[in-house]
């Protein structure tokens, strides 16, 4: 009878450690959940609003976010990938420098069986569980419409692209073709990359402005850019003959529309992309299935709106 008695409180203390051993194998609670979030550059307000809306959602749900700053370098990204694998995250966010070069980076992760979220811009390989942006494509074709509306269906235009390789300059920069190219009377006179930086679009749009003299309207892949070429069309004495308009709607984009120095920007919600990424980490942690891609809504900014 003893033996049956601790037989049966022997089987009661194992089924309740497996039972609470369980609530922790393979579903890591939020109070638990250690995010890695790798971000292309905070030298850029949209990729701080969207760290901010990473760490807001991840202080909502008691998890803890390490985040490492890219600057904007490849290696630097692959690096501190491999610090954050090194720290055991639970879920690895990567914001790509390069949608190629972030590859090895992804590996690396999932081969340390790290869930991985992209977020903004999208990876060229590596297993990825789903990946947050906007649809960059439809981004562009707005851009492209605006544009066109601006100038009546006619007129030169001058492109300014993002970093090469990226999937948001792939996509913003073929949505916009895709409009614009149907145009027999639009031609865009000038399509270079100036890296998604301020200072950068000044200095191609600077060196744009020497070579064509009759520029009708400006699209800038982000606001950065655009506000670059702001200040080269000021300069210049040439900003009421230009059109401009950006992609992200920053808060000097804003201003700027405010008062008029650029038309418009189509709106991404980088803050709302940071929030939903950290979510969907708990949702992976949680053992949750989630959608190949998530998309975070679009919208066309212009001065009516701003006031």
């Amino acid at each position: 009878m003893l033996n049956n008695k601790l037989i049966s409180a022997v089987f009661v203390m194992v089924l309740s450690l497996i039972l609470v051993s369980g609530a922790f194998n393979g579903v890591t609670q939020a109070q638990d959940l250690k995010i890695g979030l790798s971000v292309s550059t905070q030298n850029n307000p949209f990729f701080v609003t969207l760290k901010e809306g990473a760490q807001k959602k991840a202080d909502e749900i008691g998890a803890e976010l390490i985040v490492a700053d890219a600057q904007n370098n490849a290696s630097n990204q692959m690096s501190s990938v491999e610090n954050l694998i090194v720290r055991q995250v639970d879920v690895l966010i990567i914001n790509p420098v390069d949608s190629d070069a972030v590859v090895s980076a992804i590996k690396a992760a999932n081969q340390a069986n790290i869930p991985v979220i992209t977020v903004d811009r999208g990876a060229s390989g590596g297993e990825v569980v789903t990946h947050i942006a906007s649809d960059n494509v439809i981004g562009g074709e707005m851009a492209g419409e605006r544009i066109i509306e601006l100038l009546d269906g006619s007129g030169k235009i001058v492109e300014l692209q993002g970093i090469p390789g990226t999937s948001a300059a792939r996509a913003r920069g073929k949505g916009f073709h895709n409009i614009v190219d149907k145009k027999d009377s639009i031609e865009v006179v000038a399509s270079q990359p100036a890296g998604f930086d301020r200072s950068e679009g000044m200095t191609v749009m600077e060196n744009i402005l020497q070579a064509h003299q009759d520029i009708d309207a400006v699209f800038a892949h982000n606001d950065s850019m655009a506000l670059g070429a702001v200040k080269a069309i000021e300069a210049a004495g040439r900003l009421d003959e230009v059109e401009i308009v950006g992609f992200d709607a920053i808060d000097d984009a804003l201003t700027a529309i405010k008062n008029g120095k650029m038309d418009s920007t189509i709106a991404q919600k980088p803050g709302l992309m940071g929030e939903m990424a950290v979510e969907n980490a708990q949702k992976i942690a949680e053992g949750k299935e989630l959608e190949d891609s998530i998309a975070v809504p679009l919208e066309l900014i212009t001065k009516k709106d701003v006031e």
